[in-house]
């Protein structure tokens, strides 16, 4: 299974390039309107790759970045999208603002990519939502849930020991507010972060 390639750009075509490595030349498919991104023909070029193999074929598929190409994976599990379909909607979007886009379900932004309809942007805030977790920009650029008025040291460890647990942090923040809704100020403010943390995984159910 082919994971890279380091080698000389020999040839940009409309759907894929060439790379010519120690003399052989490997075909990949790189979308034409991603290649302003790689550099001229001639030059060095590498390649994150996914290997996809099918009964009939035998395919590579090229990332200038480990995000492309995880956000790749994940695309590619979910029901309707395949390879190249993956391909063309990264073309169009970074692995950041998918993930912004699909941890806000903002289907107006998935519907814009290419062969995403609404059904099929409706799929990937259900299949994916927590699943990009690893695109870290994603989560530090996420719209801020409301501040918990009067947060301590005990709503930081419970947020802390949800991420520890995959929660993301702003569903983590909000069912920390729904907690404190639900049980009144005073009792929140007493509340031992067991205790605490009881109450928000039920939240999160």
């Amino acid at each position: 299974m082919i994971a890279c390639l380091r080698g000389l750009l020999f040839k940009k075509l409309p759907e894929s390039l060439i790379v010519d490595v120690g003399g052989v030349g490997y075909e990949v498919f790189f979308p034409q309107n991603g290649q302003g991104r790689l550099p001229g023909v001639g030059e060095e070029v590498f390649l994150h790759i996914q290997t996809v193999v099918r009964e009939d074929s035998f395919n590579l598929y090229g990332f200038l970045e480990t995000t492309e190409k995880e956000m790749f994976q994940l695309l590619n599990t979910v029901s309707g999208i395949g390879p190249k379909l993956a391909m063309h909607i990264l073309a169009g979007i970074s692995p950041a603002e998918m993930a912004r886009a699909i941890l806000h379900d903002d289907l107006a932004r998935l519907t814009r990519l290419p062969g995403v309809g609404k059904k099929t942007a409706e799929r990937l805030c259900l299949e994916l939502k927590d699943k990009v977790q690893f695109v870290p920009e994603a989560l530090s650029a996420a719209a801020p849930t409301p501040a918990l008025p009067g947060e301590d040291e005990r709503v930081h460890d419970a947020i802390s020991a949800l991420l520890n647990l995959g929660y993301p942090a702003a569903r983590a923040r909000e069912a920390l507010a729904l907690v404190k809704q639900q049980v009144g100020d005073k009792d929140f403010a007493v509340m031992k972060i067991e205790e605490l943390l009881r109450q928000t995984l039920r939240a999160l159910v």
